[in-house]
């Protein structure tokens, strides 16, 4: 196989699409809101590409039994109300530096064969805490989109995220920038140690303003009111260790 493998799996015309990015990230977040997306929309998405490359994991996914090799996949979604969307996920990043750069820019020549000229980048932020009011800070390329993204509640925080936007999400604003792609990350706080689907939820809040597009929550919710009980559980742990750990008393001894 060659560095890059792209199947064309169907030909859309779509009015003005916007990319989506969806791969997994810090507490998933990313990929849960892309898939929520697809799931909510499947009546209106299509398949158009998948991109095969060997800077993914060497490995492939089996349900029912069938193989499949590691990908990623395109989805072109016309929702009944607001924007056409391309959508972006899959199970994996690359694994190099140069694998982000080249999967980034194969993504956006897809991108621009559709007729898209807008990207968002979807991930997460990490706290370090568990939390129970889910901000969205954001990044962008144009100053002019600060005023829409304020509106539908993304944060602007100077230095914030610390360190930068690494991969795909980071390179699509940057390389999608000198293609004259005008580009945000949306990321949604989250404690960064688990799956994260109220934090999904909360980017997707936004860019269902931002994109004038109405979804319902209720598989994403349920998820949530899953990892609560996982949560739960883990702080009972912790509360018990921390029940057990002996005092100075317990450390006395006749001897």
């Amino acid at each position: 196989m060659d560095e890059l493998d792209i199947d064309a799996v169907a030909e859309l015309d779509l009015d003005d699409p916007v990319f989506v990015e969806g791969l997994p990230g810090v507490g998933h977040v990313g990929k849960l809101a892309v898939d929520h997306l697809l799931e909510e929309l499947e009546g209106e998405s299509t398949l158009v590409r998948r991109v095969y490359s060997r800077e993914f994991p060497p490995q492939v996914t089996v349900e029912d039994g069938v193989s499949e090799l590691t990908c990623a996949e395109i989805y072109a979604v016309s929702p009944p109300e607001g924007r056409d969307l391309l959508l972006l996920t899959g199970d994996h990043q690359a694994q190099t530096n140069d694998g982000h750069y080249v999967l980034t820019s194969a993504f956006l020549d897809i991108a621009e064969e559709f007729g898209a000229s807008e990207a968002f980048a979807l991930g997460g932020i990490p706290t370090g805490e568990l939390i129970d009011e889910y901000a969205v800070v954001g990044a962008m390329t144009e100053e002019s989109m600060r005023e829409d993204l304020e509106e539908a509640g993304v944060e602007f925080r100077e230095d914030e995220p610390a360190g930068g936007i690494v991969g795909v999400s980071g390179l699509l604003l940057g390389l999608g920038a000198r293609r004259g792609f005008e580009s945000a990350c949306l990321m949604g706080e989250t404690s960064g140690y688990l799956v994260d689907p109220k934090s999904a939820r909360a980017v997707l809040e936004v860019l269902e303003e931002v994109l004038e597009i109405e979804l319902d929550y209720e598989t994403l919710d349920e998820r949530a009111e899953e990892m609560e009980d996982v949560i739960g559980k883990i702080q009972e742990m912790e509360q018990q260790q921390q029940m057990d750990v002996p005092t100075d008393d317990d450390l006395r001894y006749i001897g």
